[in-house]
């Protein structure tokens, strides 16, 4: 190739991605505008919650969701106190962003009040709720303590919690890879390089994702959002720092930056297209969910990971082309200089020491690997995850959080969050009869477009009038004795919809407590299915990439023994350590797919190197010498995927940390442990057993 050719094609690729990255870096701080936190609108239309939320406008006026305002004072409530009360109503009430307010509602004890301001449908939650707080706080007695709660209270504490997402969460991911690789490297230009990459692969990922989702394509929420900027940056690095092993390799036998380049390439290119491969297959596995908060993740998670590889085999091949031996400053590494000896006696340094281990004791290494493992995941005992209340899903403060616990002291815990049920109206005086027969529910209403509370009563106790109808049908309100995201209202839905299907069997439940049923329900079905589907196609594709069977089955068992190990620790951690009321059915089912993607990522790494040794050298010293030319850049890309991961830990969100935790604690497992001592001893144990039926497998291959 000319060398105006040598100089102008890289300098295009740097070109085209500093384009790609002008257009893309705004919409970092505009992908919350396409995003949602409302939990319905991730349930699959099939959920009978779904269902009813999308009938529900034919029975009122469409609207937002309610906040509720509870008003308390430990003494007793005053005259000022229900003439403030009074007044804060009529306040709201003349708020554009309010469509309607209850009259205020005293308790039985006589010690808080009520009040349900019920937001319209265009109103933007957050800031309606930060508004009305700030009208509460002005508004209140001294003494007298206000809350603002309910559906809305707790989107609006949640779009707070996940404020930091675009700038915190970013920043903090890295700063934590950008110190990692000057310690690693001792490089101060390598790391800017890398990290380079890795921004503007987020930056093509983010610019493609927010259109998609503003063309409703894919469905993108808060976790969805932190987990993309997460995995975009720690597998670009991975891939990045991959190539730059090689490439720093090449330009000891090379003269010049292009015929490194080519080198690195050659060297690169089938393990870094397999690992990225493997993991794009794992996470479009995700679209198999009926939960549409996974199944957004699948395609999202897919495109960041595309974006990762092609920036890594693209943009930095042409950085450091541009760069050359510059890029690696002050320890450059000579044209004709030695590579470090990593078998024999001459060998020096930890992976040098590792190997000379696995060499003498790998059965023994495998075996307390093993037990030591599966003594950790011992801890799965105690998991539980089968969801959480929604009042727990912030980590620290929450205004919605304390005034629910205010409420339920004084109301009914579900008041303003009522289960809502759709049966027939011919069957009305049997479903409310149905509907109170069970216990935990405290009230019965309809709901009316003509009544001015938009609800009339149904048993005789109440505002009279006529329900609505709509295709024979009536919308009722049961107001649960219990805390709308308590165990117990779970267990009165369900309850509830064995008591009305007797009458109605076309009758169907929805409401807040509804939503969180059928969620953890599908939640728990996903990860029944996704779980093997992951396993058995990633197996798969170990199969075609080592062309063998035998080293596949190893990889995939000791990356399941090894993710059983971090949510066995995990489990462990969040009960004894910090306390958590327990887990979302998603994070096992978030942890497994990462975890398994990116933990045989690394068993690419390490077995594809390992196969070209084992070609020339045999299958033996091919898993020693492979393990000593990819253990530094291994290890040092599991820390970075690990830091980037942990990062996640920033924001107040008891999933993320959950993700967080596993998901990093996995890494390093994986990284330290299997890849370094299980996998080797064991390959090295099975000599070449390990490569049947491929013709390294055979003794009469030539070494």
């Amino acid at each position: 190739m000319s060398r105006f050719l040598r100089i102008v094609l890289p300098a295009l690729v740097i070109v085209v991605w500093l384009a790609i990255a002008s257009v893309g870096g705004p919409f970092f701080g505009k992908i919350s505008e396409v995003s949602t936190n409302d939990q319905t609108s991730f349930l699959p239309a099939s959920a009978d919650a779904t269902k009813v939320q999308e009938r529900s406008s034919e029975f009122r006026t469409a609207s937002g969701a309610p906040a509720i305002i509870v008003l308390s004072r430990a003494a007793g409530l005053t005259d000022a106190d229900r003439s403030a009360a009074s007044t804060l109503a009529a306040q709201l009430g003349d708020r554009d962003d309010v469509q309607g307010v209850s009259p205020v509602i005293p308790s039985e004890d006589g010690d808080a009040l009520e009040i349900v301001a019920t937001l319209t449908q265009a109103a933007e939650t957050g800031d309606t709720v930060e508004a009305i707080r700030a009208d509460v706080d002005d508004a209140l007695p001294s003494g007298l303590q206000g809350y603002v709660t309910g559906p809305a209270g707790f989107t609006a504490d949640l779009t707070e919690a996940f404020a930091g997402i675009d700038g915190l969460l970013l920043g903090v991911a890295l700063a934590a890879v950008f110190v990692i690789l000057i310690i690693v490297y001792r490089s101060p230009l390598l790391p800017i390089l890398v990290l380079g990459t890795a921004t503007f692969a987020l930056c093509a990922s983010i610019l493609v994702v927010w259109w998609l989702a503003k063309a409703d394509v894919v469905t993108v929420n808060g976790q969805v959002q932190g987990i993309l900027s997460i995995l975009v940056i720690g597998a670009a690095t991975d891939y990045a720092l991959l190539y730059t092993s090689r490439f720093r390799e090449a330009l000891r036998d090379h003269r010049t930056g292009w015929d490194a380049t080519k080198a690195a390439l050659r060297g690169s290119l089938e393990p870094i297209l397999a690992s990225g491969g493997t993991v794009i297959v794992g996470v479009l596995c995700l679209l198999l969910s009926d939960l549409n908060s996974n199944k957004a993740l699948g395609p999202v998670a897919a495109i960041g990971i595309a974006f990762s590889l092609l920036a890594a085999l693209t943009l930095l091949p042409a950085l450091l082309l541009a760069f050359r031996r510059a890029a690696f400053w002050p320890l450059r590494p000579a044209y004709g200089s030695a590579h470090p000896v990593v078998t024999g006696p001459d060998a020096r340094g930890i992976w040098a020491k590792v190997g000379r281990l696995v060499a003498r004791r790998s059965r023994t290494v495998w075996i307390v690997c093993t037990v030591g493992l599966l003594v950790m995941g011992a801890g799965l005992v105690g998991l539980k995850a089968d969801g959480v209340p929604q009042s727990d899903l912030v980590i620290g403060s929450s205004q919605a959080r304390d005034g629910q616990d205010v409420l339920a002291d004084h109301f009914p815990g579900g008041s303003g969050s009522p289960a809502q049920v759709i049966g027939a109206e011919a069957d009305l005086d049997r479903l409310v009869d149905a509907i109170t027969a069970v216990d935990g529910v405290d009230g019965v209403v309809a709901a009316a477009k003509d009544s001015p509370s938009g609800t009339v009563s149904v048993t005789g106790d109440g505002a009279p009038g006529s329900p609505t109808v709509s295709r024979g049908d009536v919308l009722l309100e049961a107001t649960l004795s219990d805390p709308a995201d308590s165990d117990a209202a779970e267990q009165t839905v369900r309850e509830l919809r064995t008591a009305v299907e007797r009458v109605d069997p076309d009758a169907i439940v929805g409401g807040v407590t509804a939503t969180a049923v059928d969620t953890n329900d599908t939640g728990i079905r996903d990860r029944s299915v996704i779980i093997p589907v992951v396993l058995v196609v990633i197996l798969l594709i170990l199969m075609l990439l080592l062309r063998s069977i035998v080293a596949p089955l190893v990889l995939i068992g000791s990356v399941i023994v090894s993710f059983a190990a971090a949510l066995g620790v995990g489990a462990l951690v969040f009960d004894h350590v910090f306390h958590f009321p327990g887990a979302d059915p998603s994070v096992p089912l978030y942890s497994f797919v990462f975890l398994v993607a990116l933990g045989v990522d690394y068993n690419i790494f390490l077995m594809t190197r390992v196969r070209e040794e084992a070609l020339r050298h045999g299958p033996r010293e091919g898993v020693l010498r492979g393990l000593g030319v990819t253990g530094g850049v291994i290890t040092s890309a599991g820390i970075v995927l690990a830091a980037t991961f942990a990062a996640l830990g920033v924001i107040p969100i008891l999933f993320l940390v959950q993700i967080a935790f596993v998901v990093a604690f996995g890494v390093l497992l994986d990284t330290i442990v299997v890849r370094s001592l299980l996998v080797p001893a064991l390959a090295y144990d099975l000599g070449r057993r390990a490569w049947w039926p491929s013709r390294l497998s055979r003794p009469t291959h030539h070494m």
